[in-house]
């Protein structure tokens, strides 16, 4: 028989606890693990390739894929993206030949298949540009949990502000990491080596 006057009060107290730590873990168990890992994402999309043809969601199936969401027109994060994944491809060798890289742009105003060809060639032929129709683009970015926002500039031009990351998927289309932008790179390719294991 509990005395104390503090008794009753701390046995509610790990009573409501335990009855909270209960549901906090039912509701975990219920969650799908893949929804639990952050890992369902991407999702349907119609768009066209750099040389005009047809692209869905399916190009990303089947192999792994690095995939980078940006612009022609950006003035420097994203050339040096590119670069650098076109030097990761050159440095894995015939170890990345399963491997597909696609550069989904942001600004569909100025990014046409013919830009998107020329600008995505400066770096290497192994990847592909991706553009397409405003909503189409859009479920992507979504889909991908892409941030992307026009900017005014002063000339009466414009900057897009857009997420930096390359997007690590594996050849169920799940994403499995992320590259930094200025990550280290030697770290890069083992992340990419992971990825092709």
């Amino acid at each position: 028989m509990f005395t104390s006057e503090w008794s009753i009060p701390a046995i509610l107290t790990i009573f409501l606890l335990s009855v909270c730590g209960l549901i906090a873990y039912f509701t975990w168990s219920l969650i799908p693990p893949a929804t639990a890992a952050g890992n369902q994402m991407g999702g349907p999309f119609n768009l066209i390739d750099d040389r005009g043809q047809p692209i869905t969601e399916q190009a990303l199936k089947g192999h792994p894929s690095l995939i980078y969401f940006g612009y022609t027109h950006c003035p420097d994060v994203c050339p040096t993206t590119l670069f650098e994944m076109a030097g990761w491809l050159k440095t894995l060798g015939p170890e990345a030949d399963r491997l597909k890289a696609y550069f989904f742009s942001v600004d569909l105003e100025r990014d046409t298949p013919e830009v998107m060809h020329k600008y995505t060639g400066n770096f290497t032929d192994r990847i592909v540009g991706v553009t397409g129709d405003a909503a189409e683009m859009q479920k992507a970015v979504k889909g991908w949990r892409i941030y992307a926002k026009k900017v005014p500039s002063p000339d009466g031009e414009y900057t897009m502000d857009h997420t930096a990351s390359v997007l690590l998927v594996d050849a169920g289309g799940n994403l499995r990491g992320l590259i930094a932008y200025g990550e280290d790179n030697a770290v890069a390719l083992q992340k990419i080596r992971n990825l092709l294991k």
